[in-house]
């Protein structure tokens, strides 16, 4: 892996978990790193997933490929939410 995908990964991480927060009511405590990490693994996830389902490759932007990786990115941090809540 190069750096310009290393440095891809964060940006599309940092989109991916600002997403999965917005979708989440409520105000989250979770520190920013902690949401990237979430979202770069929800991003990788999620097009792992869409591959699958054969809906990553599309003209276009790929919308159902971004709906699963933001789903992922709020289950993700609701359920991290929830365990990091709980030790502070």
């Amino acid at each position: 892996m190069e750096i310009t995908g290393i440095v891809t990964a964060i940006i599309i991480g940092i989109a991916i978990g600002a997403l999965g927060r917005l979708v989440i009511p409520g105000r989250q405590h979770l520190p920013i790193w902690l949401t990237i990490v979430i979202g770069i693994a929800a991003a990788l996830v999620g097009t792992a997933i869409a591959s699958v389902l054969g809906v990553a490759d599309t003209r276009g932007i790929d919308w159902i490929e971004l709906a699963i990786q933001v789903g992922l990115a709020a289950l993700g941090v609701s359920l991290t939410e929830g365990l990091y809540g709980r030790r502070r």
